[in-house]
């Protein structure tokens, strides 16, 4: 909240708004983004816009009318009326609508959806609107990787052997895979994301393969093109962050490490890659920059490459976008990529924001893990339902990206199970695996089942500590699936509670409600010397018993008469320290005092009433809060004629508190000091250090 001073008849009002200008140094009118995404990216987007000084717009489909991604713009307005939950954030005509009727001059896509469809940047552009990516000719060129591979090819960069162009029959793939054998990778043209991938090992199974990438192609970018490569077998795959402006300036950010994949999906980043050697490096940074100056690139791309066992690299293509994994790139190099992104958009260059290759650094390590809402043990199956529980981790070198991650968030089934992007930075990169695995550890997701635990086991293998991954490391490693699942001790203790309270309790064998079997019967005390008499009144205490002959007779008398006594005496200890007798650790003070006067007579020939002592004292006043001292003064009140008797030991403690501790009993009622162990201190229970007491 802010603190605000009332202004004066007449004075301006600022808005949020206006704040956000002059935060930013802006004068001019205020700029006005739409993000055509949902989730963690457009939360990313508009959390750069918003330091830019940006009115950011959000659209969601019905099924995310409850998301967080339209509660972080300053406008949010719902697209794609009756049409399928990803048909929604596909429908372009709706979008430039919006765009146009409620004043946005600029369009952020996003990865995935429309990030890479050339005709919707076209539409943005005629429709007099600034497309934060590509020209829609580059995304044209790239967006098909057999495009990409023939530029490639004719600039000398090199790449996978592949087929020469798209391949529209499963036949046609005959003479290529005579040629160079098997395995080979079948790959959609367009979009990305390992969808569309099939690695093909056995000549029997190319036709299924080939059916089953093409219409995953089609289901996923709406083009189900195909073309097909040879299958490099333990590759690395390197990326490497590009940043162009229109006037031709290119730089590299650095490449990536993003060979822990899953299905052609990337599981975990690291960046700089380790173990790479630098001559390799520079190739590929090279490399890089020449396949963007050479199609004309402009914003933020890309370029993709796989590092064999020898070493050598090979283009596979470049993605005309931001990636997920961009956040390991801004922690190495401190630039803000989205904002570069949106600033070129406008017409700025690179020397102007800075970002010449000279100026451009790196410092340390950082990983980014993918948290998914997927169960490793069946298989990475996506879970859904309500998040019941949710702390996220946090602390220096710790950034996350989410939207959904909250207590309470509803998981569907209708989108990517990307729940959060944990992203750690450090000097080294043993510092920044480890920062992870205590990210890992703080997270407390309940309600749906979550790949934390394999991040954890993957994080702590002997292959991924030593920085030496390769494509295919999850499927070559099934050690990666014993998993150590957390406790979850607190959620299972709540549901237990819960299930008690609204189904009562629930026995093995047990048929119908527990219940007794006989009715309880509630004793009457009777004189002895007449049972079959009239019941004891026990509105008040017993006035008989032992005590007497301590009260009247003083302690030697006592001991006397309890020597000569015939009989065995009972010395009860029902309310005895708390150590020995649930009793006096659950019940408080009131309980004890009500059932005292008739204790009192089922006792009155009791040698002693043991009730008090250290532990009952310490439960009385660390777990009931009450005064230890009121309940023995209590007990002894009601009842008078039994003896109360104490249980000591002296060994662990100093005389002067024993002393105190034992006058301070006696004048609240106490009168025997039983001696608890063997192994006292002798002097503290000599006759004359009881008397020095008193």
């Amino acid at each position: 909240m802010f603190a605000v001073t009332p202004s004066a008849p007449g004075t301006p009002v600022h808005s949020i708004q206006t704040m956000r200008r002059k935060a930013a140094g802006h004068s001019g009118p205020l700029t006005k983004i739409l993000v055509a995404n949902r989730g963690e990216i457009a939360i990313r987007v508009f959390r750069t816009a918003h330091e830019l000084a940006m009115h950011t717009v959000a659209i969601y489909s019905h099924e995310d009318r409850l998301s967080a991604h339209r509660q972080k713009a300053d406008e949010a307005y719902q697209v794609g009326k009756g049409l399928t939950p990803v048909g929604a954030y596909l429908a372009q005509d709706d979008i430039i609508r919006i765009a146009l009727e409620h004043g946005v001059d600029m369009i952020h896509p996003g990865y995935g959806f429309l990030s890479e469809n050339a005709e919707f940047a076209r539409k943005v552009e005629q429709a007099g609107l600034a497309f934060v990516g590509p020209s829609p000719e580059v995304i044209d060129q790239l967006g098909d990787k057999t495009k990409a591979r023939t530029l490639a090819m004719k600039i000398g960069v090199p790449v996978v052997p592949g087929t020469p162009g798209p391949v529209g029959k499963w036949e046609d793939a005959d003479s290529f895979i005579k040629e160079y054998g098997l395995p080979v990778i079948i790959k959609a043209a367009m979009g990305g994301g390992g969808r569309g991938m099939r690695v093909v090992r056995e000549h029997a199974d190319f036709k299924d393969a080939f059916e089953r990438a093409v219409s995953e192609a089609k289901s996923a970018f709406g083009d189900g093109t195909v073309f097909i490569e040879r299958f490099l077998e333990r590759p690395r795959h390197i990326e490497v962050q590009i940043l162009a402006d229109a006037l031709g300036n290119t730089v590299h950010l650095f490449e990536r490490d993003c060979s822990v994949q899953r299905r052609h999906q990337k599981v975990v980043e690291v960046a700089p890659a380790t173990h790479l050697p630098e001559e390799v490096r520079r190739a590929i940074l090279a490399d890089a920059i020449k396949l963007a100056k050479a199609v004309g690139y402009k914003n933020a791309g890309t370029a993709e490459f796989l590092v064999d066992q020898m070493g050598r690299h090979y283009f596979i293509e470049i993605n005309p976008r931001i990636q997920v994994e961009h956040t390991i790139t801004e922690e190495i190099t401190g630039i803000d990529i989205v904002a570069a992104q949106i600033q070129i958009a406008a017409g700025a260059t690179l020397p102007q924001l800075g970002l010449t290759q000279e100026a451009i650094t790196k410092r340390g390590f950082a990983i980014q893990c993918r948290i998914t809402t997927e169960d490793p043990a069946q298989n990475f199956q996506p879970d859904t339902g309500k998040i019941e529980v949710y702390r996220s981790a946090g602390g220096n070198g710790v950034r996350l990206d989410a939207s959904s991650g909250f207590a309470g968030a509803q998981i569907t089934p209708y989108y990517d199970s990307l729940l959060v992007k944990c992203t750690v930075s450090g000097t080294t990169y043993e510092v920044a695996r480890r920062k992870m695995l205590r990210a890992l550890v703080e997270f407390r997701i309940r309600g749906v089942k979550t790949n934390i635990p394999f991040l954890f086991r993957l994080l702590t293998h002997d292959v991924f500590i030593g920085g030496k991954t390769w494509t295919t490391f999850i499927d070559d490693t099934p050690e990666l699936f014993k998993l150590v699942q957390s406790q979850n001790r607190a959620q299972k203790l709540l549901a237990y509670l819960g299930d008690l309270v609204v189904n009562g309790s629930s026995i093995k064998g047990q048929q119908g409600e527990p219940g007794l079997k006989d009715e309880i019967v509630i004793p009457k005390l009777v004189n002895r010397d007449d049972p079959n008499g009239p019941a004891l009144d026990t509105s008040r205490p017993c006035e008989l018993g032992w005590r007497n002959i301590i009260v009247e007779k003083g302690p030697e008398a006592f001991a006397k008469a309890v020597r000569e006594y015939p009989g065995v005496l009972i010395m009860d200890t029902t309310w005895r320290d708390a150590h020995q007798s649930l009793l006096a650790t659950r019940l408080r003070t009131i309980d004890m005092a009500n059932i005292a006067k008739e204790t009192s007579w089922a006792l009155a020939n009791a040698y002693s009433l043991e009730c008090w002592g250290g532990a009952t004292f310490d439960v009385a006043m660390r777990f009931l809060y009450e005064d230890p001292w009121e309940r023995l003064a209590s007990t002894f009140s009601f009842a008078p004629i039994s003896n109360v008797l104490l249980t000591i030991t002296t060994a662990n403690s100093s005389d002067n508190a024993i002393y105190d501790f034992s006058k301070k009993a006696v004048e609240n009622g106490l009168d025997i000091f039983r001696v608890f162990d063997s192994l006292n201190y002798i002097e503290n229970v000599r006759l004359t250090a009881c008397h020095d007491s008193m």
